[in-house]
């Protein structure tokens, strides 16, 4: 058994918290709301295979008002007309930064994103974009466990 990241480093874990609410703060001043960047971290951590932080952040997700349809197609938005073209946008720089290295499809989807979001926007969704990979990183190689919960989102054990 691997040792849990955060247990084993609490400074550098306290740091990382740090970063992120840093992160989560600047997007939400450039027009980043909750839905948006949630949408992005479960994109990536469905990507990334991340079972703990698919389980936080799609709760997270609905707390925020984000519907259950659009969680339960995320992996298939391309194809759907349920996402708006912010959430199409931060969907493609989800899955850039996620997919590397970049490629020419990448490049022409941040473009684009871009151009959605304006300068502000698009830099604060990649910082989104970055924040997740990391943490979901850190919460597979520590093997970080999830909880199984019932109907209510209670911990059942």
């Amino acid at each position: 058994m691997r040792p849990y990241l955060d247990k084993a480093a609490p400074a550098v874990w306290s740091a990382a918290q740090k970063y992120s609410a840093s992160v989560t703060e600047f997007a939400a001043a450039q027009g980043i709301d909750h839905t948006e960047a949630e949408l992005m971290k479960v994109r990536a951590s469905q990507l990334n295979g991340c079972a703990f932080c698919l389980d936080l952040h799609s709760r997270d997700a609905r707390k925020y008002g984000v519907p259950q349809q659009k969680l339960d197609v995320l992996g298939g938005w391309r194809e759907a007309d349920i996402y708006t073209e912010r959430e199409c946008a931060v969907l493609s720089i989800a899955e850039a930064a996620t997919r590397l290295p970049l490629t020419e499809d990448a490049v022409a989807d941040l473009e684009a994103a871009r151009n959605v979001l304006g300068e502000d926007g698009f830099a604060a969704a990649e910082w989104i974009a970055v924040t997740i990979n990391t943490f979901n990183r850190i919460s597979i190689l520590s093997r970080h466990p999830i909880r199984a919960r019932g109907a209510d989102g209670h911990i059942l054990y």
